[in-house]
């Protein structure tokens, strides 16, 4: 198959490309097998930190495959001259070939794959034209080999495709029989060791957090194909093959092992639970992490430790407070938030200690008291500064363009910190600027920065205080409502679970929320297919309509209408029924919603949920002898569908009703001089003497 980069890097390339270049493609297609090796090994050295050189021999065809027929039209194609061959396959076609050719010498297939594993290491365009190829298939192919080093080259080959973005985590599992083999492998070099261990570490990869819709702090949420992987790892021995690595005497080996774990333990409490209770030497690995936390060890040996302890305690493995939790990795993770750290460290640091400390209250509280923590996390918004050390020019430009992920992982620390505790809160929001920067985050161009910064939002708005104050100093509304009008689900999630808090009926900031449309946003919130956004549409209605006046109530009815209500009443969600219910209740002053109540209890879910509901019973028993008489009829209405005989469970309702004074109310309205209600009135008693 032809194999070429994209159009305009391939033109740019051709342009480029030299004799020199060419000359190594040729060398191919000789017919001395050891003027070929030489020329494999020439290639391999040229491409060495040139990535221009790596796209030019891909360019000339120097990687796809070769599908020839048979051994004897090859032998014809060859013999007929390296331009007729050129013609007809696009200038050499050849190391892949030499690679899957068992009549090729182990040394040319083995300086093949090296060559191919120098190709990968070049542009991400360089990677996909070598996965357009079917490259993996014809590695994993040759890791049948008996001979250990071009095992280990196609392993190296593998390692650095798989490490790159570009590359699908899942052609690893295609075949059932791979990962059984890798296992096998790792026993036989610290090379086969080294580089397996970080195939499946990289091949075991899972999402971000998301939002589940709770008005408390956004959960982490796998993807779709993490716990598969995991299993499918785990499952195979993974966590027996891989744990004695743990004490290897090559340090690459032990810090591949731990990111291998790392990654398998992620939410995922059955490998969690395993490695709690297994041991390498008479030590238990939770011990061996701990050891590998200590201050004289390599800061991504700290850290990557820090994560696998991380992990087994979300899991469920390990305590909260556990000694292990509290005196070594918490405390070890604030040190990877110190200015002196490098900036992917100061990330990972602080986005591994939110997860850590999310859902757990005293874990929160510690952290925020452990060498300024909330006042360190400040510097991550002036970075770098105009006197920053930094005197190497090449990190320095790296920096400048990851400066965002810094702002990313403190607005996600602040968030975990802030979720529970209301002194914390405080000390985050007068903290330098913070209302201003997250005001700043809402509308960066980082997707993730922006959705960090919501969820820090989110986190402080549960503030009763701050929600009379800061929010209403600095009119967070407005770039909250302006992030509601066009954002990705999952910030549309977060968003809307702050917009709950901001329309409590103490905060100020919900009259002006009113006033700037929101009422048909959420209603259109309401029609979602996500289930959380359909919560937080119908929960902020909810909230709008508690003690507010006739208008807002007429406005939410109109802009949900009656259709809407019913199958929002439908919904096979209980959070949905509940808060829809809710509403109801807190519009019940209006004719309209005491209509659609009565055909809503003519149902027998419905019944049940109204039932339970004293709230809105104790509404309709008030609207029964309200001074309205249609408010009156509607009542009545609710009350015929709840007690009528002939429905199943009716006896039981009858007793709630009669016990909440209903019967008494009954009997007067069937002395009222409106015929309606004397006459419906009347019904219902009949049936409580059917």
């Amino acid at each position: 198959m032809a194999c070429v980069l994209e159009a305009p890097l391939r033109m740019s390339v051709l342009s480029e490309v030299t004799a020199s270049s060419r000359h190594y493609v040729d060398r191919l297609f000789d017919l001395d097998p050891q003027k070929v090796l030489q020329g494999v090994i020439d290639m391999k050295n040229a491409v060495i930190g040139n990535n221009k050189q790596k796209a030019n021999l891909i360019v000339l065809g120097a990687v796809p495959s070769l599908k020839v027929s048979t051994k004897k039209e090859f032998s014809c194609w060859r013999s007929s001259g390296i331009v007729k061959w050129k013609g007809l396959m696009n200038g050499g076609n050849w190391l892949l070939y030499l690679l899957q050719q068992e009549t090729s010498s182990t040394e040319l297939r083995t300086e093949c794959a090296v060559v191919l594993g120098s190709l990968a290491m070049g542009t991400e365009n360089n990677v996909k034209s070598l996965l357009d190829c079917h490259i993996i298939p014809a590695l994993l192919q040759g890791l049948l080999s008996p001979d250990l080093k071009f095992i280990e080259a196609c392993l190296r080959c593998l390692r650095t495709i798989f490490i790159s973005p570009v590359t699908p985590e899942d052609l690893l599992y295609t075949d059932a029989t791979v990962i059984s083999h890798l296992m096998a492998l790792l026993s036989r070099s610290r090379y086969t060791q080294e580089y397996i261990c970080q195939i499946f570490s990289h091949c075991c990869k899972l999402q971000h957090w998301h939002s589940c819709g709770f008005k408390s702090l956004p959960q982490p949420l796998l993807c779709a194909n993490g716990p598969d992987h995991q299993t499918i790892l785990f499952n195979h021995g993974a966590v027996q093959n891989i744990a004695h690595l743990l004490v290897s005497t090559s340090y690459k080996v032990r810090m591949q092992a731990l990111k291998c774990f790392s990654v398998l333990a992620f939410e995922n409490p059955q490998v969690s639970m395993t490695l709690v209770n297994v041991s390498v030497d008479g030590e238990l690995l939770p011990q061996i992490f701990v050891k590998m936390l200590q201050r004289d060890k390599p800061i991504e040996m700290q850290l990557t430790s820090a994560k696998c302890l991380t992990s087994m305690c979300r899991a469920g493995a390990i305590r909260t407070d556990d000694s292990c939790i509290v005196l070594k990795t918490l405390p070890c993770l604030v040190r990877m938030c110190s200015k002196e750290r490098l900036l992917e460290e100061r990330v990972e640091g602080a986005e591994t200690l939110a997860y850590l400390i999310e859902t757990d209250v005293e874990l929160q509280r510690i952290a925020s008291i452990t060498d300024h923590l909330i006042v360190m996390l400040a510097d991550y918004f002036k970075y770098p500064s105009s006197v920053s050390a930094i005197t190497d020019i090449k990190r320095l430009d790296h920096d400048l363009k990851h400066a965002h992920e810094l702002r990313q992982a403190a607005f996600k620390l602040y968030a975990s910190l802030g979720a529970n505790d209301e002194d914390i809160r405080k000390k985050i929001i007068e903290t330098e600027n913070m209302m201003d920067r997250i005001v700043n985050g809402l509308s960066e161009s980082s997707i993730k920065v922006r959705l960090a910064a919501v969820r820090c939002l989110h986190s402080l708005s549960r503030s009763v205080q701050q929600l009379r104050t800061s929010f209403q100093d600095h009119a967070v509304w407005k770039p909250l409502m302006k992030v509601l009008q066009n954002a990705p689900n999952e910030i549309l999630v977060v968003a809307s679970s702050t917009l709950c808090n901001l329309l409590l009926e103490f905060s100020p900031s919900k009259e002006p929320i009113l006033e700037s449309g929101a009422i048909e946003l959420l209603c259109s919130l309401t029609q979602s297919e996500n289930l959380a956004l359909r919560v937080n549409g119908i929960w902020a209605l909810m909230n709008m309509a508690f003690q507010a006046e006739q208008k807002i109530k007429s406005d939410i009815l109109r802009g949900l209408s009656t259709e809407q209500l019913f199958q929002l009443l439908s919904d096979s969600d209980v959070n949905v029924l509940m808060k829809t219910l809710g509403l109801l209740r807190n519009l019940l002053s209006t004719r309209p919603t005491l209509c659609i109540l009565a055909n809503i209890a003519d149902g027998t879910t419905a019944k049940e949920l109204i039932m339970t509901n004293d709230d809105i019973l104790q509404k309709i028993k008030y609207y029964m002898s309200h001074s309205n008489a249609k408010l009156q009829l509607a009542a009545m209405f609710c009350i015929s569908n709840l007690i009528w005989n002939e429905e199943e469970g009716s006896q039981e309702r009858q007793d709630k009703l009669r016990d909440m004074g209903i019967v008494d109310i009954l009997h007067k309205l069937s002395q009222s001089s409106d015929p309606n209600l004397c006459d419906k009135a009347k019904t219902a008693l009949q049936q409580y003497l059917a």
